[in-house]
This record gives C-alpha cells, structure tokens and sequence, in this order.
C-alpha cells in the first residue's frame, strides 16, 4: 500500500439548496519519498484537499489510508494524535508564536507528543541548525525575516520526524530567492524519504516535483 490512498474522497459543505460540493469524489495515491504538487487556482478545490490530507477537515465520503491505517472516521483526539505524529504542515502564514523564541516554537509539536525536555530541545536546537538558524535559537520570530520564518516553520513541521510533510503555498510571501531555498530543502527531505505535497497555484514549480496533481472546480484534471 502507498503512503496516502485516497479512496472515493469527497467534500460538500452545507445542505440542500444553499450545499457546495467542494471536492467531488476522487481517488489518488502518494508514495513514500515522493515530491508532489498540488496545483490549481483560487477555488479549485486544492485548499480542501489539503486539510483533508493535513486532517483538519474530514471528508464527507470515502476512506483516507495513511502509513497503512484508514482515518477518515477517527475521533478528534485520534486525528490530534495521529495528525501530531504522522503529517509536518507548513503554513503560509507560518503561524508562529510570537510570544516565544524559535527555539521553543519548534518544541511545541514534541511537547504534545511528550517528548523529555531535553532530547525535545536538543532536537530542536538540531533542526533549526540545520536551517541555518543554529545562532538565533533565542530570537523571537518578529526579530526573523520572512524566509527565516519559513524555515523555523519547517524545522517545526519536521519535530516529529513525521513521514508527511504537507506545506501550503510555501513561497508565495518570499522573494525569487527566498522562494529557491526553501524548494531546495524540500529536495533534501525528499532524498531522506519524506513525502512533501506542496499546494502551490504556481504553475512553474511542475519542473520541481516528481508529480503534479491539477484540480479545477472541486475535480482532479490531472494526476
């Protein structure tokens, strides 16, 4: 079995006369070690995939196997644990604490895992060295330019060792450059055999990827 296996996965927001059909049934499969791109434009249905993917939203039909184990269905406390273990989201937004040092941003993921404090911190201290960030552990993400943001977010995202990296629209607030970096750490995940899906509308990161997903209106148009 894949790594993901999307069998018959649909979303539909609301009932009767005023319901969205936001994802019409689809299957698909992702490997271990695979690069995808989840492509399309604004309503496309992309966004909905990706929480169903990431386990913020559950589908409306279908099974969702993950690392073997169908669940779609779950409790929420099941998703919460399953979700902190198994999938890394990157969020556009970062959505860091601000109240706290990056260092400890990157510890929250393994403090709900209850990780020891010290083997938490060292393997934080880890992951932001190797994003470059090994001599700011202190600063706060205000202090952070964006694409340093970014890369906390990602240390974050990887805390858990989890074999799922799900990153939404990582390069769209970070310049040309920036943007290359992060797409190049993405590479190096992936040659250690993490699954990155990155949902992007930009078409040009289709050279980038082993495989593109393309949705448009809620259907996949390509796969």
């Amino acid at each position: 079995m894949s790594l993901i296996e999307l069998k018959d996965i649909s979303r539909r927001y609301g009932d009767g006369d005023q319901a969205v059909q936001a994802l019409y049934p689809l299957d698909l499969s992702i490997e271990a070690g695979q690069f995808t791109a989840i492509l399309g434009t604004s309503g496309s249905g992309k966004s909905t995939l990706m929480n169903i993917l990431g386990l913020l939203d559950p589908p409306s039909t279908g099974a969702y196997w993950l690392d073997g184990r169908n669940v779609a269905g779950l409790d929420d406390n099941q998703i919460s644990e399953i979700r902190n273990r198994k999938i890394g989201i990157v969020f556009q937004s970062f959505n860091l604490f601000s109240h706290f040092n990056i260092l400890e941003n990157v510890c929250v993921p393994m403090r709900f895992a209850g990780m020891p404090k010290k083997a938490m911190r060292d393997r934080a201290g880890h992951l932001l060295d190797k994003m470059g960030l090994g001599n700011r552990l202190t600063h706060r993400p205000t202090q952070l330019s964006g694409g340093q943001c970014q890369r906390v977010a990602i240390a974050r995202a990887l805390a858990n060792n989890p074999p799922v990296l799900l990153a939404d629209e990582p390069t769209g607030n970070l310049d040309e450059k920036t943007g290359q970096a992060v797409i190049q750490i993405f590479h190096e995940l992936v040659s250690a055999h993490c699954s990155v899906i990155m949902i992007t509308h930009n078409p040009e990161y289709e050279q980038e990827v082993h495989r593109a997903i393309v949705l448009h209106d809620g259907r996949v148009t390509r796969s």
